[in-house]
């Protein structure tokens, strides 16, 4: 089968049935959501010494009462001292974080949403100062050692390079250990689920990409089954401490920041081998991030989300600049983004079946009401790259 990358034709249909769709109830393992519409999970780093605030709580709040369907937050450190690389981006331990996420779950239920967090490892990508990390683990948690699988990195145009030794057994046991605490905090304080940011470079995703992971253990050894392995234990970790009924989300997905034309897999074979054992250990439902979600995958009209569907038959979120004409890389260089209708292909594979939820990332930034203005066919509020600077 062809690699070419094809794009989902922008046919003129019925959108009626469709967008009637897209506010129809979903659900993901046990958990009913009242429409297929999620927020995508996206940094903000405004939690002070990674407490999220009042001011976080009212964000996800405001997302709430536009008329999500979920909310999934920024990534938020589990407690590793080698999770995190940003002093103002939430943790995910500690009392006085752990409070703050607690009343952001009761400000996003008292207007009516559901909300999961995002359990985060950043793996080699870590930076090495973690204000306020101080006094939760053993030893110098602002160091400058980085985990990973093999040690490889690279990123924003540089070489991949060997920046350490690989990660030991034992520490790739207490960051599968980790994973699952935080796991716990998340039922236990009032989350209606999780997602495992298991995409993008980080430290999931380092683990099945071949460039960043040459191991020859359980954890490398053997090809995508070994380089899937980590995530597997991760996601059996998580379903072991939380029970058969509360929802795991895993995000995923082929290009990452250091290199977007990075393939995870070339032939739906191939990614099948990676999604499948995820999909067996726990799994209830695939965040498959693209850059652009209307792109078919495997030289079909089928998008990754569709692909992966196909193969786990596990519901999936489809996401990648909806209702946007600029990619994040081309804002970050000075471009504008104006509103765009590009729901034609959304409807056309939802109808089709491909998936089952979209995530909204920027353009919910720019329009927390994203889902009441698509319903009632209002016009979009342009996303502009100043947005990032505050909680709006």
């Amino acid at each position: 089968m062809s690699e070419q990358t094809t794009t989902i034709t922008l046919e003129r249909h019925d959108r009626s049935k469709a967008k009637d769709m897209l506010f129809q109830p979903v659900k993901i393992g046990t958990l009913e959501l009242k429409n297929r519409i999620v927020m995508a999970p996206m940094t903000r780093a405004m939690s002070p010494k990674g407490v999220p605030g009042k001011n976080v709580a009212a964000y996800y709040r405001r997302r709430a009462e536009g008329g999500v369907g979920l909310i999934v937050t920024e990534g938020t450190f589990i407690p590793h001292w080698s999770a995190g690389h940003d002093e103002n981006a939430p943790r995910f331990y500690g009392d006085d974080a752990l409070a703050g996420w607690k009343h952001v779950v009761e400000e996003v239920h008292a207007a009516g949403g559901k909300i999961f967090p995002q359990l985060w490892h950043v793996g080699l990508v870590r930076k090495p100062v973690l204000e306020g990390a101080e006094g939760f683990f053993d030893g110098d948690p602002n160091d400058t050692k980085r985990l990973g699988p093999s040690g490889i990195i690279g990123g924003n145009g540089l070489p991949l390079e060997k920046v350490r030794e690989p990660a030991t057994q034992t520490e790739i046991e207490e960051i599968i250990e980790a994973y699952g605490i935080a796991a716990e905090a998340a039922q236990r304080i009032g989350f209606d689920g999780l997602e495992v940011h298991g995409a993008h470079g980080y430290l999931i995703d380092q683990f099945l990409w071949d460039k960043t992971n040459v191991r020859n253990d359980r954890y490398g050894g053997g090809g995508v089954a070994g380089r899937s392995q980590f995530g597997v234990d991760v996601i059996r970790e998580i379903r072991r401490r939380v029970g058969p009924d509360f929802p795991i989300v895993l995000r995923i997905s082929t290009w990452k920041q250091q290199d977007y034309k990075a393939k995870l897999a070339t032939t739906p074979e191939e990614w099948n081998a990676i999604v499948t054992p995820l999909a067996e250990a726990g799994v209830d439902a695939f965040h498959v991030s693209q850059r652009r979600y209307w792109e078919g995958e495997f030289g079909t009209d089928m998008n990754l989300a569709g692909w992966t569907k196909k193969l786990t038959g596990k519901p999936t979120i489809t996401v990648g600049s909806l209702t946007l004409n600029n990619s994040m890389m081309e804002m970050m260089e000075g471009k504008g983004s104006t509103p765009e209708d590009n729901l034609a292909p959304l409807y056309k594979s939802l109808e089709r079946g491909d998936f089952d939820l979209v995530a909204v990332g920027r353009a919910m930034i720019a329009n927390p009401d994203w889902a009441s203005r698509i319903r009632e066919g209002k016009q979009l509020r342009a996303y502009t790259i100043s947005m990032l600077h505050s909680l709006e």
